[in-house]
């Protein structure tokens, strides 16, 4: 991170940032897809136990990095739960076929 001299050169390294996200969700979401057909069921699809497993690795992750472990879990939360929904929806489809 640099040191920003405005607030121009914040919201343009955000915007930076921000753009890298996109990729990595769009990356992560290529794997979601991925993981619906080795998935038997919907249960298999919701997973709550690897969930939670995934939200204790981000929250120590979030620690080590110095971020705040409750935004980082929030993010998580929201982005799994946005996922699994697609996710479901790939499965159903998968099962059709």
């Amino acid at each position: 991170m640099i040191e920003c001299s405005s607030l121009d050169e914040v919201r343009t390294a955000i915007d930076d940032l921000d753009q890298q996200i996109v990729q990595l969700l769009a990356a992560r979401g290529a794997y979601v897809s991925q993981a619906a057909r080795f998935k038997k069921d919907d249960d298999a699809v919701r997973a709550q136990q690897r969930v939670e497993q995934v939200i204790a690795k981000v929250k120590a992750l979030a620690a080590e990095a110095g971020a705040s472990p409750v935004v980082v879990e929030q993010v998580y939360r929201a982005m799994i739960a946005a996922f699994i929904e697609a996710e479901l929806a790939e499965h159903a489809t998968l099962q059709r076929t």
